[in-house]
């Protein structure tokens, strides 16, 4: 897909597992089966760390990181991951492009599934995944990340972002605006505080990076929110509010979570909007 004079590529990472009452808060197992997936025996339901590569002749921009592999066996064992999977640079090398490549790294928030891949262990010690890179976070949502709350402290691994601050390499990003030309950040407030969506867009065509405002397309449903969400009526806010417009303006979502639908337009319905056309970027 090509939008402006930038070409937008899917980096595959790790494909993972999460409860899937977790993952749709108050829904009944029912309804969330039927719209997204039966789960195993753990009550698990298939997840992916699918990022988005932001190609010019220029610049290799990288949204997200997906989990990296700092992580034990307990860690794959509970999330259904395996480590050998998850490093980034294996997405990238299926695009010819190694990690010294990336000129940027736009980080929507500072989660786990998320940042993981952002650092790695070289020879024992937490170095920069991308060390030619800029990353690029809400300066409220690394606050919030070093002080989180009992609720989401666990999503929360401070060798994940920490090392990049201290490198110099990390810039906070205060509030809505313009990145880089036609890249637009929108932070929201409804998941964790100050995560950050990303709309990139030309004349004729616009892709948003939802992230975890809706990790799956059966999440376009208004109600459909997690139980990991800090704010739930804020997510429903924030649906109100992106939704319409992505209706009206014809936007293609792009699904960071979702272990089998890339994007998708939407479309109005009965209770609000559901995904329509379904597609690879």
């Amino acid at each position: 897909m090509k939008i402006g004079k930038y070409k937008l590529k899917v980096v595959e990472t790790s494909n993972f597992a999460l409860d899937g009452g977790a993952m749709f808060g108050v829904v009944p197992k029912p309804l969330w089966t039927k719209a997204y997936s039966e789960p195993d025996e753990k009550n698990r339901i298939p997840l992916t760390a699918r990022l988005m590569l932001i190609d010019t002749d220029q610049k290799k921009i990288l949204i997200d990181t997906g989990m990296g592999d700092k992580f034990d066996e307990k860690f794959e064992k509970i999330y259904n991951v395996r480590r050998s999977e998850t490093p980034v640079a294996l997405g990238l090398a299926k695009h010819n492009l190694k990690c010294e490549d990336i000129t940027d790294v736009i980080l929507t928030h500072l989660h786990f599934d998320h940042v993981g891949g952002a650092t790695q262990f070289v020879n024992g010690e937490i170095q920069p995944t991308f060390k030619n890179a800029k990353y690029y976070v809400q300066k409220q949502q690394y606050e919030w990340a070093l002080n989180p709350t009992l609720k989401d402290r666990a999503s929360f691994i401070n060798h994940n972002y920490v090392p990049l601050k201290e490198d110099g390499l990390l810039e906070l990003i205060d509030g809505e605006g313009e990145i880089f030309p036609g890249i637009k950040l929108l932070p929201i407030d409804g998941h964790t505080k100050a995560m950050q969506m990303v709309k990139i867009s030309d004349d004729d065509n616009t892709l948003l990076y939802i992230t975890d405002l809706c990790p799956t397309h059966a999440h376009i449903i208004a109600p459909y929110h997690m139980g990991y969400d800090n704010f739930p009526l804020t997510v429903l806010e924030e649906k109100e509010k992106y939704l319409p417009q992505a209706y009206e303006d014809n936007w293609t979502i792009f699904f960071e979570h979702d272990h089998k639908v890339e994007a998708a337009k939407i479309t109005s319905a009965k209770k609000g909007f559901i995904v329509s056309d379904t597609f690879k970027i």
